[in-house]
Formats: structure tokens, sequence, C-alpha cells
């Protein structure tokens, strides 16, 4: 009995500091192990759903079935190995101190450009610098491992060698350009704030995202994806006619070259109040997808140049009707007021998160957990409270946003249903989903944990009464 309950004496007996660090250790892993056991379970289903259920029949070719499982096996497999490794070094940099080894790289380049231990601005920023590039370095043989093995040998990715290293070294310095100068004015903010900081740092990030979502697709998106406007025509009215019948406020309609990149479709919408823009991926329109198309004779344009020429034995993407039900989806959202809510929901938390902080931040013990004896950087805190005590909570919120998420999508598609397009939007998901290879058999377990989005199979059902009237 003595020898049981030694574990809990130890624990007892071990320092604050210590305590923090091993739990911070034992729930990451604990977390992994689980998403492990998911992915287990589904791979499992994969290996074993070799035919089409009978319920699929009607559905889904075998030639088809047979892809989407081998893709998502091959995904699920990938996934595996690079989450263990992600897992592991996260484990080495905190057993091996790199964060406090970093920090005090980031102080020595820093002084040596001038800039003194008073300049703690200054080496937050080479922190990040450096911690930002130190994680594109080591993901970037996973990246290229995606990109030019599994999407490429299951027909998805469009893109050359050079165009990714182009690609990756322009998001690199997009991503620079903004983090660095807004982290800087936060910790600026949360310096100076006094004691009601946490007010105004929150203030600060919300209307950061609101100018980030407002200027995205004019003027970040189109610095990697060429966006023109829809030509005039039959779809273009179309879409123009049903948004005016629910007073969307539409002011303009764009296709985005998404097949420069790769074959997988999408739309959206963005834009504040009365200016809202829709964005097609020319992957989604049949008239539209470069995929459909064979290159000119004697093309040579210097972007054809960059997009590899795939050979189609299908037409890929939906035909006007269709792409009319899959918008009728998408501006449910808005009508029904999710869009609105989301973000209420996450400025909720993001409140909550920096009135925590706020509590927590002169906690000395936390600081010395991560090895930070002396010095108590604000950057510093705000990493390990917002991406390691709060870990637990995070997990819950995203269980929960997941299971929000699946009821919204059940209810946009009850109002593209209303609306009369349940017919084509049935036939919608049965492309999207043979276009991007999803495989329609799922674990319950997996599916309620990680779908955002139902099932194929439940929204069918949920479309299929309507239908066949």
């Amino acid at each position: 009995r003595a020898a049981m309950a030694l574990p809990g004496e130890l624990w007892v007996e071990l320092p604050p500091e210590s305590r923090i660090f091993c739990s911070v250790l034992l729930f990451s892993w604990a977390v992994y192990l689980w998403e492990a056991f998911l992915a287990h379970r589904q791979r499992r289903v994969y290996r074993t759903t070799t035919h089409v259920p009978q319920e699929l029949g009607q559905i889904m070719d075998s030639e088809t079935f047979e892809k989407s499982r081998l893709y998502q096996l091959d995904k699920s497999t990938f996934s595996f190995w690079s989450g263990l490794y992600s897992e592991v070094e996260g484990t080495m940099i905190l057993l091996c101190g790199g964060i406090p080894f970093l920090w005090k790289l980031s102080g020595h380049i820093s002084g040596r450009a001038g800039f003194g231990q008073e300049y703690e601005i200054v080496q937050s920023l080479v922190f990040l610098l450096l911690a930002t590039l130190f994680s594109a370095v080591t993901g970037l043989p996973w990246s290229l491992y995606n990109t030019f093995v599994i999407e490429e040998k299951h027909g998805f990715n469009q893109q050359t060698l050079g165009f990714f290293f182009k690609d990756a070294i322009k998001k690199f310095v997009v991503t620079q350009c903004i983090l660095l100068p807004v982290t800087s004015l936060l910790l600026y903010i949360i310096k100076i704030g006094g004691d009601y900081f946490f007010i105004y740092a929150w203030l600060f990030t919300l209307v950061v995202s609101l100018v980030l979502v407002t200027i995205y697709a004019d003027y970040i998106a189109p610095l990697f994806d060429k966006f023109i406007p829809l030509p005039e025509g039959e779809l273009k009215q179309q879409i123009e006619t049903m948004a005016k019948s629910i007073d969307f406020p539409l002011t303009k309609v764009y296709v985005v070259e998404g097949s420069k990149r790769s074959s997988h479709s999408n739309a959206y919408f963005y834009g504040f109040f009365k200016n809202k823009r829709i964005v097609l991926f020319d992957t989604l329109l049949e008239d539209y997808s470069a995929l459909n198309k064979e290159p000119a004779e004697g093309e040579e344009d210097g972007e054809n140049e960059e997009t590899k020429s795939k050979a189609k034995n299908k037409k890929q993407g939906c035909k006007n009707e269709e792409v009319l039900a899959v918008l009728c989806h998408e501006l449910g959202h808005w009508k029904l007021g999710h869009t609105i809510k989301n973000i209420i929901i996450s400025q909720m938390n993001s409140f909550l998160c920096f009135f925590l902080f706020a509590v927590l931040i002169g906690r000395k013990e936390l600081f010395t957990a991560f090895g930070f004896y002396d010095t108590q950087p604000t950057l510093i805190g705000l990493m390990i409270i917002f991406q390691f005590i709060f870990s637990p909570y995070n997990e819950v919120l995203s269980f929960c946003l997941t299971v929000l998420s699946r009821r919204f999508e059940f209810q946009a598609d009850a109002f593209a249903k209303e609306l009369g397009k349940a017919k084509d939007l049935y036939s919608a998901l049965i492309k999207l989903n043979k276009d991007n290879l999803g495989f329609p058999v799922s674990d319950w377990i997996f599916s309620m944990w990680h779908y955002s989005h139902p099932p194929l199979l439940e929204r069918l059902q949920a479309l299929k009464d309507t239908k066949q009237e």
C-alpha cells in the first residue's frame, strides 16, 4: 500500500513549477494518443471497407470509391507520422530548454544590433522571427512530401517545385509583415495598459481581426492567386438574382484560379455590412475549370509553365444550377446568422483568454517551469499561458465548436432546401465529394470528434425526401 501511494506522494512533494511542466507534457501526450487512437479507428475503416456499401450504390461507382479509399488511407498514414514527429519535436524542445535558449539567442542578436535588455519588444520580435523560421524549415520536408508525393500521386497537385518554393517564401514574408507589427503593438499595449490592459489588448485584437478579414481577399489573397471578375452571363445573373431574393448585399463575384496549385474546389464570401463579395474557385465551375480544358496548341504562357497539365478522363466541377445550390448553402450561413454568431463566440473566447492571462501573468512559477528563472518576458508569458496552460480548455472548446459547426451545416442545407435547391445541392455534394476524393464511410467517434461538416450520407439523407418530391 505504501508503494502504491508513493507516486502520489512524490507528485505532491514536487515544486509547483515541476508539476506545471509535467502536467503540460502529460496532457500534450494524452491528446496525441487520443488523436492517434481515433486515427487508427478511421484507418481500420479505410482498410476494411473495400466495396461500395449498398446504401452508396446509386451515389458512387466502385472505381471512384477505391480511389478515395486509397487517397484517404495515404493521408491518414502521413498524418500519423507527421503528428508523431511534431509531438516528439515539441517534447524535445521543452525537455532541452529550447524556448529559453532561443530567447537568449534573440537577446544576443538584438544586443549586437545595439538594443539592450531594456528593449524587450525588439528581442521578442527577433524571437518570433527565429521561431517561425525554425517552424517553417522543420515543416518543409513534410509539406514537400504531402504536395509532391501524396497529392501528386492522387492527381491533385498542380504545382511545380519552383512554384512551391516561391509560394512558400512569399507566404513567410507576408506572414512576418503582418505578425511582427501586430505583435509589437500588442506587447506595447499590454505593457502600458495598467490594470485593465486585458480590455485594451482584446479590443486591439478585435480591430486587427476585422481589418484582416476586410483586406484579406482584396490585398493579401491576390498576392498568391489570380482573381478575375466572373464574366457577364447566365451564371452571374442567376447569382445576383438569388442574392437579391434573400437581401444579401452582393457587390462583386470573383473567380480565383485555384487550379494553379490544386484541383480541390471551394467557394466562400467575405466583407462587412453592405459590401460583400463572393469568390468561386475555378475548379468548382465546370465551365471555367482549367482542368477541363485542353491547352491551346503551342501555348507558352508564363503562368501555364508553372501549372502542370493533367490529363483528365472526367469533367470536374458543377453545373450552373449546382453552383447556385452550393452558394445558396453558403449564403444560408449569412442569412441564419451563423457568421455573426461565430464572430461573437470567437470574441467572447478571446476576451476570456485575455482576462485569465491578466490573472496568471504575475505567477512566477509559470515562467520558472519553462526555464525562465530571472526574467518574465510578456511574449513568453503569452506563449506559455495561451499555448500550454490553456490547452485543456482549447481542446474542449474545439470539440464544442465542431459540434456547433455540424449543426450550422445542417441548418444551411435546410435553408437551401427551403429555396427549392435540394435536388441540385444533392447532386453537387456528390460531385464535390467525388472531385475531392472524399471517403463517405467513417468511424463514428472519429467523425464526432473531427468532422466540422456532417458526413456525406447524413447530409444527403436530410435532403433526400424533398429531392424526390
